[in-house]
């Protein structure tokens, strides 16, 4: 009976094997794009804020910061532009978790107003007019127009982040603390050569899903760092609201950008 059971269980299993080799029934997810399944990062929990009580506080700061994606440092946070497998860019990090209703977009930054559903699809949808070329019975061209819309092409516009801080000093551990507070994504509007604001997040909610999702590590593939490490460790380069980010061009001016 036992030979019998190992006997079906062999066939089974190469019949199974069988069925995944043949052209049509592939399934995504058949074929591991690695050596290893990862696990680490989608088990992976935030570090908790310390309690925190008024009295401990002597001297409390709100700063403002502005994050350049053009800027070397920030590329972690910018690319992939394009949705690619096991990795996200931040923008698509939030709009994902936006999208399925588990955080909050806000209109303001204060976190009073937060938009309908409907109203951030309308955001994150880019539309363009877009050349059509058929021809007529005679042969002759003829050139029409069409909008089109998608929800991905903004990624790659995504060029700025704001981040609201508090900086403050607790006397209970004698230390000098920050933590985010809020953070807001704005899109670079290449025809008006300006930024338009998308939306805000209350920054706390998000942890819990910055510590899910790995960042390119360009020096260690098993040592992928989280959204949460980067802001953790404070791995990226900022600057003050109206600072000027100062460039060299090939003639050697310095320009203000």
């Amino acid at each position: 009976m036992k030979k019998l059971i190992h006997v079906l269980i062999v066939a089974l299993s190469f019949a199974s094997f069988n069925a995944k080799a043949q052209p049509g029934v592939f399934q995504p997810g058949d074929y591991r794009d690695g050596i290893y399944d990862k696990e680490n990062s989608n088990s992976r929990r935030f570090i908790p804020y310390t309690h925190l009580r008024e009295g401990d506080v002597v001297w409390e700061k709100r700063v403002w910061r502005e994050l350049d994606m053009r800027e070397k440092m920030n590329h972690q946070l910018y690319y992939p532009v394009l949705p690619i497998n096991g990795r996200i860019s931040l923008m698509q990090l939030l709009s994902k978790y936006i999208l399925n209703g588990s955080v909050i977009a806000f209109s303001d930054e204060e976190f009073q107003i937060p938009y309908e559903l409907s109203q951030i699809k309308e955001k994150l949808k880019k539309c363009d007019s877009i050349k059509e070329s058929t021809f007529t019975a005679e042969g002759e061209e003829v050139i029409t127009s069409r909008w089109s819309c998608d929800s991905t092409s903004i990624f790659a516009n995504i060029y700025k982040y704001r981040l609201k801080e508090d900086w403050f000093f607790d006397k209970q551990k004698s230390v000098l603390e920050v933590r985010i507070i809020g953070l807001a994504a704005y899109e670079y509007i290449e025809a008006k050569e300006a930024y338009r604001d998308l939306f805000w997040v209350y920054f706390p909610a998000c942890r819990p899903f910055f510590a899910k999702h790995e960042v390119y590590n360009a020096k260690n593939d098993s040592e992928r760092r989280t959204f949460e490490d980067i802001f953790w460790k404070r791995q990226f380069n900022y600057r003050h609201p109206g600072d000027q980010c100062i460039q060299q061009d090939d003639t050697g001016i310095l320009q203000g950008a």
